[in-house]
């Protein structure tokens, strides 16, 4: 039987960096991957921006780890040639009834030690002459980040410290033992056993379905992951802003963004379709061109210029969820064996956004989770 340090199952961007940061500790680390590819779930299919780090509760895994992984991915883009660009962003009030949010964000970013700066419409306009608001709230350390340039780089670092990633490789059972685990992966038709002392779920979607093939969890430990969908609309033409544009959050949602790729390229999204799958393998991610429909009304309220038929579809992604339609999001959900008990084994739940932008603050912690 092979034997290694550490395993991590999920080869997109979280479990990369917590593959890298372990490798980078010392640790020989192999990671599986489902798929023929690194990073073809969640990590594919996302808007590529670089978070600040407005929106979430203050002291929430996703504040905390938004606001250092924002400075660790910066420093890491800038070191690794990863293309990137700290572009900016506009949150904004298109009525005066919302500017109380407004300044409720501002107030807890500066908390946070985010830097923002809430503008009057004339500044605001004349950042960004096509835009239509009562007042916004300035974002200079948002930005967009090219995330399979990011994820190629935690590979090499990941394989120049002696790990390597497993592709087409899937984590069939999880048994502990005296010193680790013993895994069933399938490989194709190929089934091989192999022993570690430490097993990281980074899954994504399929995380909780990881968690299942566990030994010795309870079912507490073992949730049921819900899937949201969101869809993506592309501008055709030359879109009029240099920076990302956000309406004020409305209750639980934040709008129909405008984000723009490192071309330029202006897309619209994402909105919210809540699955009735439970299997990621069933998921359909067509994007429904008639779902546009409802786009127009809601940019409109702050770039009254869209023309008439000018977003086509562009893609979707979907977000593991621990919660359903209706329920309070909660925080990234960490379960680590101060909680459920078992030595070594790390379940990383839930992580949607902002995990790409907290992907290295994650692996940060997990690492020191695992330190001997």
């Amino acid at each position: 039987m092979d034997r290694v340090d550490a395993v991590v199952v999920g080869a997109g961007v979280v479990g990369l960096a917590v593959a890298r940061a372990l490798a980078l500790a010392g640790h020989e680390v192999v990671v599986l991957e489902r798929e023929t590819a690194i990073g073809t779930g969640v990590s594919a299919r996302n808007s590529e921006v670089i978070h600040a780090g407005l929106y979430y509760p203050e002291g929430s895994r996703k504040a905390q780890w938004c606001v250092r992984g924002k400075a660790l991915l910066y420093a890491y883009c800038a070191s690794r040639r990863v293309s990137h660009r700290q572009c900016g962003k506009l949150v904004v009030a298109s009525d005066p009834a919302q500017l109380a949010a407004l300044e409720a964000m501002a107030a807890r970013a500066q908390r946070l030690g985010v830097p923002v700066s809430l503008l009057d419409a004339a500044q605001a306009q004349a950042m960004e002459p096509a835009l239509r608001c009562v007042a916004a709230l300035w974002s200079p350390s948002t930005g967009i980040v090219d995330s399979h340039g990011f994820m190629l780089a935690l590979q090499g670092d990941l394989e120049g410290a002696g790990g390597m990633v497993a592709l087409a490789s899937t984590l069939e059972r999880a048994e502990p033992t005296s010193d680790g685990f013993h895994l069933r992966v399938r490989a194709g038709a190929e089934v091989w056993t192999l022993a570690c002392r430490r097993l990281v779920n980074a899954a994504g979607l399929h995380a909780c379905d990881v968690a299942r093939r566990i030994d010795g969890l309870g079912p507490e430990w073992q949730p049921r992951p819900y899937f949201a969908k969101g869809s993506y609309y592309g501008l055709s033409g030359k879109a009029p802003f240099s920076r990302l544009i956000y309406p004020a959050p409305q209750d639980a949602w934040l709008g129909v963004h405008l984000t723009l790729d490192l071309g330029g390229q202006a897309r619209f999204g994402p909105d919210l379709e809540w699955l009735d799958v439970d299997d990621p393998a069933a998921i359909d991610y067509a994007v429904d061109p008639r779902r546009a429909d409802a786009f127009y009304a809601e940019v409109r309220r702050y770039w009254p210029g869209l023309p008439d038929g000018a977003l086509q579809p562009a893609y979707s992604g979907v977000r593991p969820k621990l919660y359903g339609p209706g329920q309070a999001a909660p925080d990234f959900r960490v379960d680590s064996p101060q909680d459920h008990g078992v030595p070594g084994l790390v379940n990383l739940l839930g992580i949607e956004s902002p995990g790409l932008t907290s992907a290295l603050a994650i692996g940060e912690h997990v690492a020191g989770l695992l330190r001997d």
